[in-house]
């Protein structure tokens, strides 16, 4: 299995971190008190906040294991200033063909995330072809339902 980059901006990573340290010391403890009150209770095949935390706790080690390997395997990217072509880290507004209204994306990880903006990864067919285009080209790209057009409306950072 070839192990994937994750390119992330020095801010998303340093959050990344935060979240990962908070998880593996405090989240741990917090978790750990939660079972330990719980299997206090009595008869552990009936409790309910014993399963609850135990679930709560597999969730958790999940979201430890995803950013560990996000870690370790991130690449810090500098988002380019240049507004020319569509990079990783911009938001670039597009247009289906057949459609009247644009609608804007973050070019990134989902770690990259912003309120009020979806996110295309670079590797999906959408975010591959869009790599490179500039305000005015027409991308098409290969979806599950066929071949589909965009045109870039514009690129911002």
């Amino acid at each position: 299995m070839v192990s994937q980059t994750h390119h992330l901006s020095q801010e998303a990573f340093d959050r990344l971190q935060r979240e990962y340290d908070d998880l593996t010391s405090r989240g741990r403890i917090e978790i750990a008190q939660k079972i330990e009150a719980a299997r206090e209770l009595g008869d552990l095949s009936e409790n309910g906040d014993y399963h609850a935390a135990k679930e709560e706790q597999g969730k958790m080690e999940g979201r430890i294991a995803q950013l560990s390997v996000m870690l370790e395997r991130a690449e810090i990217v500098e988002v380019d200033a240049s507004l020319d072509e569509v990079q990783a880290g911009h938001l670039v507004s597009i247009m289906y063909e057949g459609d009247d209204e644009s609608e804007t994306y973050l070019i990134g990880s989902i770690e990259e995330k912003r309120d009020g903006v979806d996110v295309i990864s670079p590797g999906s067919p959408i975010g591959s072809a869009l790599l490179g285009a500039q305000v005015g080209d027409h991308v098409s790209f290969e979806a599950p339902g066929g071949q589909l057009s965009v045109k870039v409306i514009s690129i911002e950072l």
